[in-house]
């Protein structure tokens, strides 16, 4: 059983036989009344995110799920889906396009990334925190147009669609937060 001071960001757990992961988690005491934990969560099969409060304190009925990662090179994309080849063995993973989702727009062939099984089944993909995309349109910034903050949408290479300050231009070489979908800062090639 996992106790409600072990649900932090990142914590995989398995809830009524259904694998989710803690997106965030909030301490509440509310002055009256014993306090409570309230945990955003999302099931690693479906995708959907849902919240659930715990009393604080207490061995919920979560528990640790039967979980296994596997370092994976993406290869590509077809009809069905997705196709990943394992590091390990050199065997082809194929996932669908409901597995995958939105981590779609961060696939670039040859990146390497982690596949998510549950139960001796692939369900999902966990990319790296942050990847570097290229620009391929958005509006060029005008000179003067110097507003602090300011901020463009460009689409980068996978189809991604970020704001971005106006200063980038097609082209740029972009660092992404995969997992907020956002601009970072301009990526800087190594050789």
């Amino acid at each position: 059983m996992i106790d409600t001071t072990e649900m932090k960001r990142g914590l995989k757990m398995e809830l009524e036989g259904k694998p989710y992961i803690v997106l965030k988690s909030e301490f509440t005491n509310p002055g009256k009344g014993s306090a409570f934990v309230i945990v955003r969560i999302k099931n690693l099969e479906t995708g959907q995110v849902m919240e659930r409060t715990f009393k604080s304190g207490v061995s919920t009925n979560a528990e640790i799920p039967d979980l296994e990662e596997k370092e994976v090179e993406y290869m590509y994309a077809d009809v069905d889906g997705f196709n990943f080849m394992d590091q390990a063995n050199f065997e082809s993973i194929h996932l669908t396009t409901e597995q995958v989702g939105d981590d779609k727009f961060f696939l670039m062939e040859g990146s390497k990334l982690t596949v998510l099984y549950y139960k001796g089944r692939p369900i999902s993909i966990e990319h790296p925190h942050f990847v570097n995309l290229k620009v391929t349109e958005t509006d060029p910034g005008l000179k003067g147009d110097t507003a602090s903050g300011a901020t463009k949408k460009a689409v980068m290479e996978t189809g991604l669609q970020v704001r971005v300050p106006l200063f980038i231009k097609e082209g740029e070489l972009l660092k992404i937060d995969t997992r907020e979908g956002a601009y970072v800062e301009r990526a800087t090639v190594t050789k």
